[in-house]
């Protein structure tokens, strides 16, 4: 496996690419990562089964859009492949840290997210963990969020013992307009699963996103996640509202984003999650009535 790698990225970087043995990178659930160096240069490496190849695919393409938007730092993918019955994605390697310019990051994203499209959604799916994320465009974020979003994650909590949610989780799904009253969101370029896990900071301090689940859509919901496992510095936060303010009904829809990916977590993990997920489609639907 390892020679058909480093093959694809020396072609890639169009110079011979000869590291010693691979390193193990901790960190990750879904991949298995590891750390190449051949003297010159360190490149960063997942690997997975072959059927993963499209997901590094999606990545791939993701990181590029993101990286194209000039206004925070992501690893640069090098070249994805399968080798020997295994697929793979490789990239820069960037050394990091945990301790940096929150503010910064709070700045930069909101430059992000001012890089729009025409429509909500992306040119192809990708994933949110393991999970499937159809990302077919439209240009009507209720219908999209309701859909591709909120439907999709109901139509696997079905399968995946959530049962007890689907009548008011469908419920929710289909009155969603009266939480966008007065609001018109623009496509925003979004990061798409922002939590800190997916965020650090390089050896200057400047900040890092990677792991992305990219696509255009409503940026209060890469704000949302941001504050679903444990919210960012303050820092962050006020950097981000000084440079593009949010609308004052955020907090009504934080819940809403927030709730896709409880229920991402309950079709990944079962347990808390989908009681947690009951309780959040209560208080939303409170608000609807």
């Amino acid at each position: 496996m390892w020679s058909e790698i480093e093959a694809a990225i020396g072609d890639a970087l169009g110079a011979e690419f000869r590291p010693g043995r691979p390193t193990p990178v901790s960190g990750g659930s879904i991949n298995a990562a590891w750390r190449l160096e051949d003297g010159n240069r360190a490149v960063f490496v997942k690997t997975n089964r072959r059927a993963a190849l499209a997901m590094f695919e999606a990545e791939a393409e993701g990181l590029a859009e993101l990286g194209n938007a000039d206004a925070v730092r992501y690893p640069a993918a090098l070249c994805t492949g399968i080798a020997d019955g295994h697929s793979f994605i490789a990239m820069d390697w960037i050394t990091l840290r945990g301790r940096g310019d929150w503010a910064a990051l709070g700045e930069g994203l909101a430059q992000q997210h001012a890089r729009a499209a025409d429509a909500h959604g992306w040119h192809r799916d990708n994933t949110i963990g393991s999970t499937l994320q159809p990302n077919a465009r439209d240009s009507d974020w209720v219908r999209f969020f309701a859909d591709q979003r909120l439907g999709h994650q109901l139509d696997l909590a079905e399968q995946a013992g959530g049962r007890a949610l689907l009548d008011s989780g469908r419920r929710l799904q289909h009155g969603l307009a009266p939480l966008f009253d007065d609001y018109a969101p623009t496509p925003s370029l979004l990061h798409g699963d922002l939590w800190s896990g997916n965020v650090a900071f390089d050896d200057i301090g400047s900040p890092v996103l990677f792991d992305p689940a990219t696509h255009y859509g409503d940026r209060e919901s890469d704000l949302a996640m941001s504050e679903l496992f444990g919210r960012f510095p303050a820092d962050f936060y006020a950097a981000y509202d000084n440079a593009w303010p949010l609308h004052p009904d955020y907090a009504i829809r934080r819940d809403l984003y927030q709730l896709y990916h409880v229920l991402n977590h309950g079709n990944l993990f079962g347990g808390g999650y989908f009681r947690q997920a009951e309780g959040m489609i209560g208080k939303l639907l409170a608000e609807i009535r």
